[in-house]
């Protein structure tokens, strides 16, 4: 553990059944301002990790918020190599709900209301996870495919907000065909100038923005 200010920051191993070549679990980085006031945990998009420095960012702005993160791997290095298990949507939602139970296992978390947030595929994981899973307060998509969660929309009940780059035209149509199907309170938000990956200047910085507030809103009521 380190501690830098109001900061606390662990090492931490999300136990998971069956995965291949890292029977321990898979690594994360569990960081809690003081005192925290809720916890979100992260799902990277495909070709990613918990070291993405896009959700690094984002992460950074929570904290300010006081909301605790937990970035993590949803696959192994093993698994990553298998471009099958990097779009398994299912699979990766079902390494989602295992974070959510080990957060609310641990002394310092089980009492914090609980978001998800996603990238890409990481999206639609989280939207997956919150349909089945009650303690998610919130979730926000960045940049993601909330349409590969199909059906599902229709059974999320956790207030969901997209963001979505408005130069990113394709993954902006299909947000808003994913939106058409959620049944939640719900909003989607474009930032404009933005690719799908929020490089251009303060395009990042505003989808930080969005989702601190989303979170701050949603998971305090």
């Amino acid at each position: 553990m380190t501690l830098t200010g109001a900061i606390e920051s662990f090492d931490v191993t999300v136990p998971v059944n069956g995965v291949k070549g890292q029977p321990s679990g898979l690594p994360g980085r569990l960081v809690l301002p003081a005192p925290p006031t809720g916890l979100v945990l992260f799902a990277h998009g495909s070709g990613s990790s918990r070291h993405s420095p896009r959700n690094a960012a984002v992460a950074s702005v929570l904290h300010e918020s006081w909301i605790g993160t937990l970035l993590f791997d949803l696959l192994t290095e093993q698994e990553a190599t298998d471009r099958v298990n990097v779009f398994d949507v299912a699979l990766l939602a079902e390494r989602l709900l295992a974070a959510v139970r080990y957060v609310t296992g641990l002394e310092q978390t089980r009492h914090l209301p609980l978001g998800l947030f996603g990238a890409s595929t990481g999206a639609a994981a989280a939207l997956l996870a919150a349909a089945v899973e009650p303690r998610v307060s919130a979730v926000v998509s960045r940049g993601g495919r909330p349409d590969l969660a199909g059906r599902k929309l229709r059974v999320v009940h956790a207030p969901t907000l997209l963001i979505v780059g408005g130069d990113d035209t394709e993954v902006l149509e299909l947000n808003m065909q994913a939106f058409a199907q959620l049944d939640c309170e719900k909003q989607l938000a474009i930032v404009p100038g933005a690719t799908h990956l929020f490089e251009e200047p303060g395009t990042l910085e505003e989808a930080a923005r969005l989702a601190a507030e989303w979170f701050a809103r949603h998971m305090h009521d």
